[in-house]
């Protein structure tokens, strides 16, 4: 057995291990077995094929633009260029600078036309607002049989603009229906046809009992997201049925009713088809009832057409449509505020 002194002097055998040479750094590289797990190195993808197109994006919305362009853009800048010039047709006419517009305001059937479209507005647009969303809270309960009067109330609305106005025609004549039972009532037959202001009123019902089904849709999505929480809060405090409509369900459906007003404002602004079928061609008796849009249609056909002043009117119309919808959404701002 050796003493510790001895173990000191007896000579030791050194072990050679190979190393790595250094990396280009200068530093030296680790075993496999000292090194830490690193992540499994990307795949590149297949020779000639690019994992990224600078322009691909464009190429997804390449067909909806060129839609968008062909049909709305490319007309609309039509139009503004057409109302510059004295053109008969589509393809001929010469530059007259604001000549059409100068004409537009000195021509008394656009002051008629104005008249009835706004007053078109201001009869429809509080009715489509209101309405539908009564409504909606009738058919939002459920019970046994509401799937059908939801159909029913909707039928309109899917229903053809011409057949509904063609009906409404024979039900409001001279010899229609709702005269008939008025005769039979003892009452006298009703000009709703004749009269130029039963005619524009009579037209104006037409537009809300179609469009009632199609906001009523919009207010049934509404309502679906006002908490019953709160109308059980307000029935605990001692509020009856109005009153809970007016601090819980219009506050709660504020931002739907604006659309809904600025939806049914641009299209009462531009009706057409409801007046066309029940006025006829001529807007009513002297043209009393023609709208702005009924004007754009009888100045730009006919053997008499003039394209550049329909398309003065048309951007007049444009204007007043934007300006419109502007005045709704300031109006919904300052009550935000």
């Amino acid at each position: 057995m050796q003493s510790p002194a001895q173990d000191r002097l007896r000579p030791r055998r050194f072990v050679k291990t190979r190393t790595r040479p250094p990396g280009r750094d200068g530093t030296a590289l680790l075993s496999p077995a000292s090194a830490p797990p690193s992540a499994p190195a990307p795949r590149r993808p297949p020779h000639g094929i690019r994992t990224h197109l600078p322009f691909g994006p464009w190429l997804f919305l390449a067909p909806g633009l060129l839609i968008v362009a062909a049909f709305s853009l490319y007309p609309f800048l039509s139009t503004v260029a057409h109302s510059f010039t004295d053109a008969r047709t589509l393809t001929t006419g010469q530059f007259v600078g604001g000549a059409n517009y100068r004409e537009l305001i000195h021509d008394a059937m656009f002051w008629t036309g104005l008249r009835n479209s706004l007053l078109y507005v201001l009869g429809v647009v509080p009715l489509l607002v209101l309405l539908p969303l009564l409504l909606a809270m009738l058919v939002q309960r459920q019970i046994p049989g509401i799937t059908f009067f939801r159909a029913a109330f909707y039928t309109p609305v899917v229903a053809s603009v011409v057949v509904v106005g063609l009906i409404w025609v024979w039900l409001l004549d001279d010899r229609g229906l709702i005269n008939a039972l008025l005769e039979a009532l003892g009452f006298g037959r009703v000009g709703f046809l004749s009269d130029p202001w039963l005619l524009l009123l009579s037209a104006m019902a037409v537009t809300v009992w179609k469009g009632l089904g199609y906001y009523m849709i919009i207010y049934l999505a509404a309502l679906a997201n006002v908490p019953r929480e709160l109308h059980e809060a307000c029935a605990v405090d001692g509020a009856g049925a109005v009153r809970r409509f007016l601090t819980v369900t219009v506050p709660a459906v504020r931002s739907t009713m604006v659309l809904v007003a600025a939806l049914s404002s641009v299209g009462a602004f531009k009706v057409f088809s409801e007046v066309y079928l029940m006025a006829g061609p001529t807007g009513g008796p002297g043209g009393e009832d023609t709208t702005l849009v009924m004007l754009v249609q009888q100045a730009g056909t006919g053997l008499s057409g003039r394209v550049g002043y329909a398309s003065a009117l048309s951007v007049v119309v444009f204007v007043l449509t934007l300006g419109l919808m502007l005045l709704v959404l300031r109006a919904n701002r300052r009550e935000e505020r």
